[in-house]
């Protein structure tokens, strides 16, 4: 370890300075020596340890290992392994000597008072605060990687607050300290010592707007917590009581890494000397901290809850379905969560508003939901109903005049953990779908897409989705859990797949077999008026990936018909391929709820589902 600082000798009289256990101090015993002293000799009192560090090709061990020569680059490097127990308890003697080395040409003292100050936090990342005496300074990835980790306190704990707990200086519940990260300061040393000198906690500038930090004083109710440092404090004094050893802090995070931050923060504590003007720090102990970041859930999965919309018209509601998604949620194990009607106006597109992940630190977990900017009729929905204790919330505003269809969270996707030629992705990659590359075309807007590739755990991959009509990646593909060493597939909706199958039943002499048979308000279509149907070659209305997968449970939109024998040959053939997998596929009849209600076949739902056990830090991006 490099020495923290250098201690200057006298002749005429003693010298007194402060020595932080762990800490290299460099002692000078070079600028104040009698005239014709060639050695010296340096000794240390019980409880500090004395150093010679020289070159060995220039220096010779003198035998006695108490002559050193002065002439020759020979350092003098002390420290202590304790705090004192009073002030100036701790001595180093140092003796100048001529050729005559029975006879001292003069001495020079040193006093010194170990003070014991660290700041320590979770480098280790095992849960809890423990000593440290290696680089607290750095943040590494992988397993054999350390330094702590920072939630963003984007949760509502308390149900009497308005917002976010983030925009909070003053503690509203004391559950909000399990968000925060403990963070523990050292400062055992004589209690005179203190009266001249005093502890400093800074933050820079530059990370003063995305970290807060809370002290607590006192007992253990609300008032007892200040908030010491964050956007409008970038120091404090600390207050340390006598007799006081150890100080406890809370750190939270105010913001996710994005564009323009890299997710790293710092904090550090100095021991500042009083007396000098200005004045000047001994010894700066720094922490790092990594914010944890925002991560995708895929389909494979374990289900918590779904969600889903009430709606209603003057055509009637979809009880049926919510009744059909609450047998499937039962089957699943899965909680159903319905939104009403008061709060979603009729805007069933629940994917497309918001989407499901979580944060995590050693200490603490737990779910976060990102608002997409889209703010149709459901806008108010994640703020005012997901976000509560220990569930957080994100959002990325655009204007809305700048909205695309590609900013719905429907466009938003995220791969099971795979391999992509030799690099691991264990928490799986995120897909988002945009127009052809240099085609001017509607892309997912820059404030989205800078969030998710900052969190670098899930490197986004762009999809060409724009030449679909909403442009949705949910609209084409969706990942399902198996039951094979692989352990998932990547569904693709293939139209040309359905008009082959249709094709081969009109060979084997079912043309006439029809599509919407016997559904009020939907004509019928042949299988033989679809194939001669051009137009209709080109769009995907039949077999599509719009699914809710609730583990090995796929609850899909029913295609009614064209019935062959007693049953859905669609039906038939889309089982023929999943359920070999292990999955079982339930088609949900939401006609009467959403087709002949709001003009469209589609399931509206939303899941939130279990984080992966993989732990982000152990990664490498």
């Amino acid at each position: 370890m490099a020495p923290q600082r250098a201690v200057q000798l006298s002749l005429k009289k003693p010298t007194y300075a402060v020595c932080v256990v762990g800490i290299e101090t460099y002692l000078d015993v070079h600028s104040d020596v009698p005239k014709g002293a060639e050695t010296f000799r340096v000794s240390g009192s019980s409880g500090v340890e004395v150093f010679t560090v020289y070159n060995t090709a220039q220096v010779t061990e003198p035998i006695d290992k108490a002559h050193w020569p002065l002439d020759a680059g020979v350092d003098v490097i002390i420290s202590v392994d304790a705090a004192s127990k009073a002030l100036n308890d701790l001595k180093v003697n140092v003796s100048y000597f001529g050729q005559q080395k029975n006879s001292a040409l003069g001495h020079s003292v040193l006093y010194l008072t170990g003070a014991d100050i660290s700041l320590d936090v979770d480098t280790g990342r095992t849960g809890k605060v423990k000593r440290s005496q290696g680089d607290k300074k750095t943040w590494r990835w992988g397993p054999e990687g350390y330094g702590a980790v920072l939630l963003v306190n984007c949760d509502r704990d308390s149900l009497k607050s308005r917002g976010i707990d983030l925009a909070n200086t003053q503690l509203t519940s004391l559950d909000d300290l399990q968000d925060m990260a403990p963070m523990v300061l050292s400062c055992d040393g004589p209690d005179e010592l203190f009266d001249s000198h005093k502890l400093v906690l800074n933050v820079p500038l530059s990370d003063s707007r995305r970290v807060g930090v809370f002290c607590a004083r006192g007992g253990n109710s609300l008032s007892d917590y200040k908030q010491v440092l964050g956007p409008w404090h970038l120091s404090y004094e600390v207050e340390r009581h006598p007799g006081e050893r150890k100080i406890s802090f809370y750190v939270e995070g105010l913001t996710f890494p994005d564009a323009h931050f890299l997710g790293l923060v710092s904090l550090s504590v100095s021991l500042v000397d009083t007396k000098t003007l200005p004045e000047v720090p001994h010894f700066t102990d720094t922490v790092t901290f990594r914010m944890a970041p925002w991560i995708m859930t895929p389909n494979t999965q374990s289900p918590l809850e779904l969600y889903v919309c009430s709606v209603v018209d003057s055509h009637g509601s979809n009880e049926k379905f919510l009744k059909d998604m609450s047998d499937l949620a039962s089957k699943a194990n899965c909680k159903l969560i319905v939104c009403p009607w008061i709060e979603n106006r009729n805007d069933r597109w629940i994917q497309d508003e918001m989407e499901f992940g979580y944060i995590e630190a050693p200490h603490k977990s737990f779910p976060v939901v990102f608002d997409s900017p889209r703010n149709r009729n459901l806008k108010y929905f994640p703020y005012k109903s997901i976000l509560g204790p220990d569930f957080g919330y994100v959002t990325r505003e655009i204007p809305f005049a700048g909205v695309s269809g590609l900013d719905s969270f429907g466009n938003l996707d995220v791969s099971p953990p795979v391999t992509v030629e030799g690099k691991e992705y264990p928490l799986g990659r995120i897909l988002f779908g945009s127009s052809f590359p240099k085609s001017g075309g509607q892309q997912m807007a820059k404030v989205v897409r800078d969030f998710l590739k900052a969190q670098q755990v899930q490197a986004p991959v762009e999809l060409y989705s724009d030449w679909l009509y909403v442009g949705h990646v949910d609209e084409f593909l969706s990942f399902v859990p198996t039951s094979d060493q692989k352990g998932f597939r990547l569904l693709l909706a293939s139209p040309s797949a359905c008009l082959e199958l249709f094709q081969e039943k009109k060979e084997e002499g079912y043309g006439e077999a029809a599509q919407f048979d016997g559904l009020k308000r939907q004509a019928k279509r042949s299988i033989n008026e679809m194939l001669e149907d051009r137009r209709l070659r080109n769009d995907n209305l039949h077999v599509q990936v719009n699914m809710v997968v609730l583990g090995k449970y796929l609850g899909i939109p029913k295609p009614f018909g064209p019935i062959i024998n007693g049953s859905c040959c669609l039906e038939e053939k889309v089982r023929s391929l999943l359920e070999p997998l292990g999955l079982y596929c339930i088609f949900i009849d939401d006609y009467l709820s959403y087709h002949k209600l709001l003009g469209e076949i589609h399931c509206g739902t939303n899941v939130r589902r279990k984080p992966f056990p993989f732990k982000w830090w152990h990664m490498v991006p």
